[in-house]
């Protein structure tokens, strides 16, 4: 606390009243909460009216946060009688000089700019839809192309994209697959185990993991690991300008760019698909043989009559259009991706958040069709 605290003494003068300062307007001393309430309810006692004067020459110090309370208080504009000596003159001078005055005025709601705003929205995501369609014709289109002459497709990557995409998925795929079989398993044997129905256990983990949980998984996976990449590859190519030095050289990006991602993950996704399976069974089996006492080869024994083939005919043909999807979307997103970071980051995240969503709902889709068709 300091020893000379800011305080207000009020006099009359035959000019009339004035409000006399005293002690150390600063920082340190307006600091404390004490001191601050004491001094805002000084000054609530003195309002800056006409017949009010101010004299600031017997104050000890004044810097720029007392000088800005007090041009705050006198509401920005100088006292009909102020006293005070050049030094303070001129410090209140520069809090008024760099003091925002004029205000932004605050935004009022309005029907027209939200409709206008929702209708930039709506052309914005036209747009993106667009673009799409174009590079699922294109790619329609390159396909033909490489049916026609199989020597000019760009084999060497697609072997590539397959490796990456797929054979290094293998491993995160295994453990998030067999831990997510471990679970339902352990939550299922606290259910079954009430009705004497542990052998049913086969039956839900065959039908909810090969049709619906698997393939969902895997590419849930994929969009997050792959989807991200692809949209960051091509992302740098834009930022570093090679997509523009392709075109200069008359290399297609479809040909070269999308066409190679898209025929990796059609073909890599459905493999992961059953290998993400495979392991999620695996952990259910050895949850349910821990928990129920349902031996492994009753398990292998019971799965085929359980599931039918055709749960997994569906799941791999889910999959096929998950990894196209993803690598469209993928390529969507690095293809419009600007010369700057910020658009790149922003890029691949709406990239992992699109292709999440259409592996979703086209997943909700697949359910909805193939059950009204009884499969």
């Amino acid at each position: 606390m300091s020893d000379s605290p800011p305080r207000i003494e009020r006099i009359d003068t035959p000019e009339g009243p004035v409000a006399v300062l005293h002690g150390r307007w600063g920082a340190a001393d307006l600091g404390t909460r004490r001191t601050w309430r004491e001094v805002s309810a000084q000054l609530a006692q003195h309002a800056p009216d006409a017949g009010l004067g101010w004299d600031l020459r017997s104050v000890d110090w004044l810097d720029h946060v007392g000088a800005q309370l007090l041009w705050n208080h006198w509401q920005r504009q100088w006292p009909e009688r102020v006293a005070l000596d050049d030094a303070q003159r001129d410090m209140l001078d520069r809090v008024a000089e760099f003091t925002v005055t004029d205000r932004l005025p605050d935004p009022h709601w309005s029907l027209a700019e939200e409709v206008d705003r929702l209708g930039v929205k709506v052309l914005h995501a036209l747009g993106h839809g667009r673009h799409l369609l174009e590079l699922v014709g294109q790619l329609v289109i390159d396909l033909a192309s490489v049916v026609r002459a199989p020597r000019r497709a760009p084999w060497r990557d697609i072997s590539g994209h397959l490796y990456r995409m797929g054979a290094t998925a293998m491993p995160i795929t295994a453990i998030v697959g067999f831990l997510i079989g471990v679970v339902l398993a352990y939550l299922m044997s606290l259910q079954l185990r009430q009705f004497g129905a542990e052998s049913f256990i086969v039956n839900i983990l065959g039908i909810s993991l090969i049709r619906e949980l698997g393939p969902m998984l895997a590419a849930i996976l994929v969009a997050g690991r792959s989807g991200s990449a692809i949209t960051a590859q091509i992302g740098v190519m834009r930022v570093t300008e090679e997509l523009d030095a392709m075109r200069v050289m008359g290399i297609p990006h479809g040909f070269r760019l999308v066409m190679p991602r898209a025929v990796a993950l059609a073909i890599a996704m459905p493999l992961i698909a059953v290998w993400t399976t495979l392991c999620a069974l695996a952990g259910g089996m050895l949850a349910a043989d821990i928990a129920m006492d349902v031996s492994p080869a009753y398990f292998v024994q019971a799965l085929p009559n359980a599931v039918s083939f055709s749960n997994l005919g569906l799941a791999m043909a889910k999959s096929v259009v998950f990894g196209v999807g993803i690598a469209l979307i993928g390529c969507h997103w690095g293809l419009r991706v600007k010369p700057n970071t910020q658009s790149l980051g922003e890029g691949t995240t709406a990239s992992v958040v699109n292709a999440i969503t259409m592996v979703i709902i086209v997943d909700a889709l697949f359910a909805i069709a193939f059950k009204n068709l009884g499969i």
